[in-house]
């Protein structure tokens, strides 16, 4: 009887232990776990820009991050452009609190490195980080981040961090705005 209670209390203390235990947190750091969910750490990534230099999303941290699937070939991708143009126009030189400034890494899943630079300047897609391996939805970058379809972005904050995703048309103005210092 007596082994019938001890093991029911480390049954006990142990259920309870876990269910107070912290989630979405790596028990030895206290950084948010790797993941796609809101709140988890963001997979880095590393493709190379039109030129053919690698750029990753990490070298962005500090900042405010949209990381914005599309392709030049996808229309819907082609009219959310200007909401993204008009994002980082208004946001990029914005005071943010805990970020300095704010960023697009786009992510392109074309397969024609011609098309996809002529979307860039003919969308006015003014910023420096375009990257894209060119496999279009043989993507590793589509594969990481589970994208099935497109547009889809991840909004991050200056320690990669996802905050949200898949804003489109005003919502991705409004929650950019509610990260603003005031």
């Amino acid at each position: 009887m007596k082994r019938i209670n001890i093991l029911l209390i480390v049954l006990v203390t142990g259920a309870f232990a876990l269910a107070f235990a912290p989630i979405g947190k790596n028990e030895t750091n206290d950084k948010p776990q790797i993941g796609l969910e809101i709140g988890n750490q963001a997979p880095d990534l590393k493709f190379n820009d039109p030129q053919g230099k690698p750029i990753a999303l990490s070298s962005l941290r500090g900042k405010i991050v949209l990381i914005d699937f599309w392709a030049s070939w996808c229309g819907p991708c082609r009219r959310e452009n200007p909401t993204v143009v008009s994002a980082y126009e208004k946001f990029k030189d914005s005071k943010f609190k805990g970020a300095k400034g704010f960023a697009v890494y786009s992510v392109s899943l074309d397969q024609n490195a011609e098309a996809w630079k002529k979307a860039i300047t003919a969308d006015k897609l003014n910023w420096d980080t375009h990257v894209s391996d060119l496999k279009y939805w043989s993507s590793e970058a589509a594969r990481i981040y589970n994208v099935r379809s497109i547009p889809m972005n991840f909004l991050l904050d200056s320690k990669g961090v996802i905050l949200a995703k898949n804003l489109r048309g005003p919502a991705l103005h409004t929650e950019i705005d509610k990260l603003v210092s005031k």
